[in-house]
């Protein structure tokens, strides 16, 4: 069963609360002395997929961040971006792999500080792709079939976003939507917004969020059915094909939201400024060792790290303040 808005809501303020009672009984909070950095550094990791295979994948981490920085890394996968960032907020971790969104509000909430960003296919952006299951609703055009996958709309041609996005107006108020995670930007923030902006309505009131806590769940529960809208980054339908022919049959891609900040990564405000320079510097140094990178490949197929882009940010933090607290 998939998330709503309540529900989601109602988890993120139990993993607040457990997280500040552990904080309150001595788990590590901030004070206002010198940073004592710690002996364990805690790595916050939050499924796109498979909770398995990212945990499998983070071992690589642990050993080659360990090595470089010199302190024991242990990787831990979060719940969800909340949990991430209640976690750095409680000090029960140091370092976080995070959507653009989910950076802001580390940096705001947590006190953290943005280091590095992904790349990847050569970009530091990407974007949400709207698909569906009921193409006669949403495609204005001929559906067309790229190397096994369906598309309407000139998705099949546009490299960016946004693409198709008239089609977003078919959506009507309450229609029941498959989102990814309630701190997603691409899985929520990105193409909620979007869809205000073409339709006119309001997403927090007029839609039928659902969330599938990943963006594979997304893409299945459009493909068996279960919704006839949902999102997720492009294309995360080659995550989920093997495993499920209706993917490729009948889940149609219709429109692209605009370009997003690749995710990144971000520092615990907490540490010192040596600690953080060791870490900003070993996951640099691991996006350029071959073996480093076919890690960072396995966990978020990440193709190389860059200097974070602090005006891309802020623009991720206008998106994000859209929706309140």
């Amino acid at each position: 069963m998939l998330r709503t808005p309540r529900t989601q809501l109602l988890a993120v303020a139990a993993a607040a609360s457990l997280a500040l009672s552990l904080a309150a009984c001595g788990g590590g909070g901030k004070s206002d002395g010198p940073a004592e950095d710690p002996d364990e550094i805690v790595l916050s990791l939050v499924p796109s997929g498979d909770v398995d295979s990212i945990t499998q994948s983070a071992k690589g981490l642990e050993s080659y961040l360990s090595d470089k920085i010199g302190v024991p890394v242990r990787a831990e996968v979060t719940e969800s971006y909340a949990a991430a960032i209640v976690a750095m907020k409680a000090d029960q971790a140091q370092v976080a792999m995070l959507g653009p969104v989910g950076m802001v509000q580390a940096q705001d909430q947590a006190g953290a500080v943005p280091v590095l960003q992904s790349v990847r296919f050569g970009s530091g952006t990407y974007h949400t792709q709207w698909f569906t299951n009921d193409p006669k609703t949403y495609c204005a055009d001929e559906v067309k079939v790229v190397e096994g996958f369906k598309y309407c709309n000139g998705t099949d041609a546009a490299k960016t976003g946004p693409a198709g996005e008239a089609a977003l107006a078919k959506i009507k108020a309450g229609s029941s939507i498959a989102f990814v995670d309630q701190g997603s930007a691409s899985g929520y923030y990105y193409p909620a917004t979007q869809w205000g902006q073409v339709s006119g309505g309001d997403p927090l009131v007029d839609l039928d969020a659902q969330f599938a806590g990943d963006h594979d769940a997304a893409v299945l529960a459009v493909a068996r059915g279960d919704y006839p809208v949902g999102v997720s980054f492009d294309d995360a339908r080659e995550e989920v094909a093997a495993d499920e022919p209706k993917v490729a049959s009948d889940v149609v891609v219709f429109a692209y939201s605009t370009e997003i900040p690749n995710d990144g990564i971000v520092v615990s405000g907490s540490v010192s400024k040596e600690l953080r320079t060791k870490m900003t510097d070993a996951f640099t140094s691991m996006a350029k060792d071959p073996k480093g990178l076919k890690t960072l490949e396995a966990v978020y197929e990440i193709e190389g790290l860059e200097k974070v882009d602090t005006a891309a940010l802020k623009k991720a933090k206008s998106v994000e303040e859209n929706f309140g607290e």
